[in-house]
């Protein structure tokens, strides 16, 4: 079961943190910051993919529906805490703040429905897909950071980021009515 495709991709999305960590802050940042920025677009595309595989191989797993999601909080919550540190500007710590506390409560959300015996209560949405795409390629262009012709990547990025917020909390929002009506 460990060995399944899906599960070894969400275990390389776990060990490519650390790697992409230290290219961060390698120097030169030049050439470390894209690169950190192509480990988390490799991870996220991984993200994708082994859900993808695992309906399509019949490979799901209990243990793969346990990881995935620790795998791509994992990531993101590293991301934020990284990008916070390098550049502090409120413009990314507020966002940054809203998603990490959304995934906290959307986690609790779904034991709290898991032990209630409704997880399907709080399944993905749509507003939680659309919220997930636009973070992935917002802190993609974050870490990325340099202009790619003459397009300023790293301000496209921020306001990326405060619109994946924006979703989030509206994801958030749906998440704990959809709970509230399942509980009764």
């Amino acid at each position: 079961m460990i060995y399944y495709i899906p599960n070894l991709l969400t275990c390389i999305r776990i060990f490519i943190i650390p790697m992409l960590v230290w290219a961060y802050y390698f120097p030169p940042d030049y050439w470390g910051m894209p690169v950190a920025a192509v480990l988390f677009g490799f991870a996220s595309l991984t993200d994708w993919l082994d859900g993808y595989l695992a309906r399509r191989l019949n490979q799901v797993s209990k243990l793969g529906a346990f990881l995935d999601p620790i795998a791509d909080k994992l990531i993101v919550v590293t991301v934020l805490v990284v990008i916070v540190d390098a550049h502090g500007h409120l413009s990314i710590l507020i966002p940054s703040l809203i998603i990490i506390a959304r995934e906290i409560v959307v986690s609790g959300l779904r034991e709290w429905m898991s032990e209630l015996g409704r997880r399907e209560s709080v399944a993905v949405s749509m507003v939680g897909k659309l919220k997930t795409a636009v973070q992935m390629l917002a802190l993609f262009l974050i870490l990325y950071y340099h202009p790619v012709f003459g397009l300023p990547v790293f301000e496209i990025g921020v306001w990326l980021l405060n619109v994946a917020a924006t979703l989030t909390l509206w994801s958030m929002v749906i998440y704990i009515r959809r709970a509230m009506m399942s509980a009764g």
